[in-house]
């Protein structure tokens, strides 16, 4: 098969996405990609991120991939783990601290930084709505988060998203609990807990 059309079909495992990144650890380089994009077999959806023609353009993807260590918090996070139906109007990411946040903000994204002890906490894998993986809070970190007075969260995004977390069956109510006591929002927690379970 030739380079091109690994590629392509690299392109296609993933979504109709691929990452210079991605294309690099398969043994392609940027002259593989540029060459697609001229032929117009792949569009370039932003720097370092391709797309297949068809394919959407995934805006999660495009905003890992140029900043890698952000990580989807708080709205956007509640998006991806299901705990609102309610599209971000904004993308929210938090970086670890010491890490600057002039280009993300320069790019509409709403930025928060967190000490390096509770940056970690709770990064999981979750799927956009185009089915590709990206780094997010999972859902107990990102209730705790929301609860948290300087993130200045709308109080009913809170309580639909409490409702949605008592529903679900892979909650992990020990987690939450330990999540929230790092974090200094259990008796909040505690508070909704109590009403929903």
């Amino acid at each position: 098969m030739a380079a091109s059309e690994s590629i392509l079909a690299l392109a296609e495992e993933n979504c109709g996405i691929l990452t210079a990144s991605e294309a690099k650890a398969a043994g392609y380089y940027g002259g593989s990609l540029k060459y697609l994009v001229e032929q117009g077999r792949l569009c370039r959806a932003s720097r370092g991120v391709y797309t297949l023609p068809e394919a959407w353009d995934d805006e999660f993807v495009n905003l890992q991939s140029r900043y890698k260590r952000g990580i989807f918090s708080l709205d956007t996070a509640l998006f991806l783990c299901d705990l609102t139906d309610r599209t971000p109007h904004h993308f929210h990411m938090t970086f670890p601290q010491g890490y600057n946040v002039t280009r993300p903000k320069a790019d509409g994204v709403r930025c928060n930084v967190a000490s390096a002890s509770i940056y970690p906490m709770g990064i999981v894998e979750l799927k956009t709505p185009s089915g590709v993986l990206v780094r997010s809070y999972g859902a107990e970190r990102t209730l705790c988060d929301i609860l948290r007075p300087r993130n200045h969260t709308d109080i009913q995004l809170v309580a639909e998203a409490f409702k949605q977390y008592a529903k679900m069956p892979t909650k992990n109510i020990p987690l939450l609990s330990a999540y929230a006591e790092r974090l200094r929002v259990q008796e909040k927690v505690r508070s909704y807990l109590e009403v929903l379970l």
